[in-house]
């Protein structure tokens, strides 16, 4: 992705620009913020010529009735991991998306090195990316590693779908964000209107 966008080329480039992230206006800065990344996911594709992909109205309405639905949609875990970056978090939605994956994994073998690549990345204290997590489900995690079961990280992937779905996801559909995402999938916003 592009770190700055063309303003020709964005959505919605007054919506996106209209105010600060709290974070910004306290001086902290991230190269790539929520808007910024917003532009990008609905930005045209300057070489082809194919429509616009972003959210229907019903796909945003649904994101509010259940994270599940969120978290099924293309573009609803799109915006849920824009929004969590942009609130320092994104490793909760990394590692459930992570475990997810490793579910898949049929060779034993390579189960077990995903996950002590997991461990070591998201678990282990001191991690680049460690979750909150108690002493109890990393211990049982760590004395797991060994046999490397499809469902070895199933109860620390419960505890931080269940800090998201309680947490998270309420501010998600609090914020700015989804505020503007359901008013460009409406159409109602006037800037947006070259779009249709």
């Amino acid at each position: 992705m592009r770190d700055t966008l063309v303003e020709k080329d964005m959505a919605c480039s007054a919506c996106l620009r209209n105010s600060e992230l709290a974070s910004e206006q306290k001086g902290i800065t991230r190269k790539n913020n929520w808007r910024s990344r917003l532009g990008n996911f609905l930005t045209k594709p300057e070489r082809t010529q194919r429509k616009l992909h972003r959210p229907t109205p019903d796909d945003v309405n649904q994101w509010a009735e259940s994270m599940e639905y969120l978290m099924n949609s293309k573009y609803g875990m799109i915006a849920f991991r824009l929004f969590m970056k942009s609130e320092y978090c994104e490793e909760n939605i990394e590692f459930w998306l992570t475990c997810e994956e490793f579910r898949q994994i049929k060779s034993l073998a390579k189960r077990k090195a995903r996950a002590r690549a997991i461990y070591d990345k998201f678990i282990k204290s001191q991690s680049p990316k460690e979750i909150n997590l108690d002493y109890l489900t990393k211990d049982a995690i760590f004395k797991s590693l060994h046999s490397s079961t499809q469902t070895i990280f199933t109860a620390a992937q419960n505890k931080v779908y269940s800090l998201m779905e309680n947490n998270t996801y309420p501010r998600f559909l609090q914020s700015q964000l989804y505020a503007q995402l359901c008013q460009l999938a409406q159409g109602k916003c006037r800037e947006c209107a070259y779009l249709e």
